[in-house]
């Protein structure tokens, strides 16, 4: 049986925010489900700090795991729309579990936040 989508009833309140700091915090107020490891294959959004200098980065990644390993994971981004690695030492907190039937509505939020590391 496939679990409720949590934050479909929510997604045009959330759009209407129109900041994606202010987007992230309500989605992750709603996303309470949490991991520290990523699952291969599941879907997470969660917040990242990149320490590389002079990159490019998403401050609020939605992605699809594709790997664990001992320096961190990697990732689907479906903001960038391709692969990222992410290390254990860069997410701030923990990764919110984002569920199958929840996928197409987080895609629909636009809270990616892209940043230049300085």
């Amino acid at each position: 049986m496939e679990e409720p989508n949590r934050i479909s009833e929510d997604v045009d309140r959330i759009i209407g925010l129109g900041d994606s700091d202010d987007q992230m915090l309500e989605i992750i107020s709603i996303l309470t489900e949490t991991e520290i490891i990523p699952d291969v294959g599941n879907y997470y959004t969660f917040i990242y700090k990149a320490k590389t200098p002079r990159i490019t980065y998403d401050e609020y990644p939605l992605i699809a795991c594709v790997g664990v390993y001992k320096w961190g994971f990697r990732g689907l981004n479906y903001h960038w729309g391709d692969f990222h690695n992410y290390t254990w030492e860069e997410v701030v907190g923990l990764l919110h579990v984002v569920r199958d039937s929840e996928l197409s509505d987080m895609r629909s939020i636009p809270y990616q936040k892209f940043k230049l590391n300085t």
